[in-house]
């Protein structure tokens, strides 16, 4: 008699659990939040050769940035930044690519040029884009730069890129 009482005890138990938990669907990430990252790579030298901008010696990670609200900041190893740019999507950069203002700093002054990158290369620790020319003339000297890129929106979940490298490296203001 116990024992029938405790089976039917958790039995019920079960069953009303089971009514009592909210209903998920396999679009749960489709409605993940989403943020608008950032990207800052820096290199110790930079080349412009034709329409190829050339990032000699690059870091070996993307810093990368949210703004308000998230205000998430971490770094990204270049191998999962590059896969950034195979995913499809309208608002992927393989689908629209991003515009990025190169700073380079030379001779105690700061050039700047505007581009859009397209087709990230890596030959050894050297990174080379196809660019488009959007503002600025092409630099005459190179030296130590930081390329900041535009945003691309991306889920903030734990197996999202930036969720990832946040569960490691991350600051929250």
């Amino acid at each position: 008699m116990k024992r029938g009482l405790l089976v039917t005890t958790i039995l019920t138990t079960l069953l009303m659990a089971q009514v009592c938990l909210p209903v998920t669907s396999s679009s749960a990430a489709d409605s993940a939040k989403k943020a608008d990252v950032l990207f800052v790579q820096t290199a110790h030298d930079v080349r412009l050769e034709g329409e190829k901008l050339i990032l000699k010696g690059i870091s070996p990670t993307v810093l990368f940035f949210t703004d308000r609200p998230e205000r998430v900041a971490g770094n990204m190893a270049n191998d999962r930044y590059l896969k950034l740019w195979q995913e499809d999507g309208k608002d992927s950069f393989l689908a629209d690519p991003p515009n990025a203002t190169l700073s380079v700093f030379a001779d105690d002054t700061v050039g700047e040029l505007v581009v859009t990158l397209r087709n990230p290369q890596f030959t050894g620790d050297d990174l080379t884009y196809d660019i488009s020319v959007i503002k600025g003339k092409p630099l005459e000297k190179g030296g130590p730069c930081a390329l900041f890129i535009d945003i691309i929106g991306m889920p903030l979940t734990p197996l999202s890129y930036a969720g990832v490298a946040r569960r490691t490296v991350y600051r929250r203001w």
